[in-house]
């Protein structure tokens, strides 16, 4: 008897890879390279779209990747030492943007917790009466090998509901971080906010206080010099990026300071391969425009 029913094919073969795929999660055949065949025999069906197959292969590079493969390093790591009053490092929480800091002492090996930005949102409207201390907003750091595989500390940023973890090599010496956001964005791609760079954003310079400013590494020297009333020349270099990376001499590390003219350049924002975000300092006022 002949299937009059129009969606049978159709439903046979989302049956049928559906059984091939639980097969191969089961076990009975179990290479990796059968199951990434069968993703991309079914995207070519049109059982998935090119979306989830790369969401799918995402999940299984992540099951073989380590801590040490994703981390943000050492040098890129945007710290608070414990010691700094609060006017000292809230332009550093305002010009990163990030939600949560490593807090230090000596230095970056001397990790004594995690600051939430938002937990210093009390202080500043007036909703405690208490005294200002660091070490009595920060919450314990969660503290993981290089060698952890990825997929086993994602199960545990779910289960014990933190965001962060230091990551310190085999002899305990602190070589980065990584965040839930950081293995999230190995399955379904880079993660992207209101606050993250984006060149339409028009916003590349934003006043901080009276003296100092964020700055992003692209902003074209010609803005830089009208806002400012600076004259540095653009004939070599178009952005101020890429200014101050000729005048370090090498590709700078987050922290890293350089001063031209009346103005001083501290890295807040870089990868491996530019700079992304830069703190101006304007260290003569008298030289400097009223940029309100």
């Amino acid at each position: 008897m002949s299937d009059d029913n129009p969606h049978s094919t159709n439903g046979s073969a989302r049956k049928t890879w559906a059984t091939k795929l639980l097969q191969l999660f089961t076990g009975e055949p179990n290479s990796r390279a059968e199951l990434v065949d069968l993703i991309q025999d079914a995207e070519e069906r049109d059982l998935i779209d090119n979306d989830t197959k790369e969401m799918i292969e995402g999940v299984l590079d992540v099951a073989e990747l380590k801590v040490r493969d994703i981390m943000v390093p050492r040098s890129q790591m945007v710290t608070i030492d414990i010691n700094q009053s609060v006017e000292s490092f809230l332009p550093i929480v305002i010009d990163s943007q990030h939600s949560r800091y490593p807090v230090v002492s000596e230095n970056k090996d001397h990790i004594e917790g995690i600051l939430l930005a938002k937990d210093l949102l009390a202080y500043g409207f007036g909703m405690t009466d208490q005294e200002f201390a660091l070490a009595d907003v920060i919450r314990p750091a969660v503290i993981v090998p290089e060698s952890k595989r990825v997929d086993v500390l994602l199960k545990e940023f779910r289960s014990q509901r933190y965001h962060m973890a230091i990551v310190v090599d085999e002899y305990g010496g602190v070589s980065g971080l990584v965040t839930i956001e950081d293995i999230l964005e190995e399955i379904v791609g880079e993660i992207e906010d209101e606050t993250d760079y984006n060149e339409d954003n028009k916003a590349d310079i934003r006043r901080i206080n009276k003296s100092r400013y964020s700055v992003k590494a692209l902003t074209t020297i010609e803005d830089f010099n009208d806002y400012f009333n600076t004259t540095f020349g653009d004939e070599e270099y178009d952005t101020i990026g890429g200014m101050v990376a000729h005048g370090f001499g090498h590709l700078p590390e987050v922290g890293e300071e350089l001063t031209l003219g009346s103005i001083l350049f501290k890295i807040t924002g870089a990868d491996k391969r530019r700079i992304q975000q830069l703190q101006v300092t304007i260290t003569d006022t008298n030289n400097a425009a009223d940029a309100d």
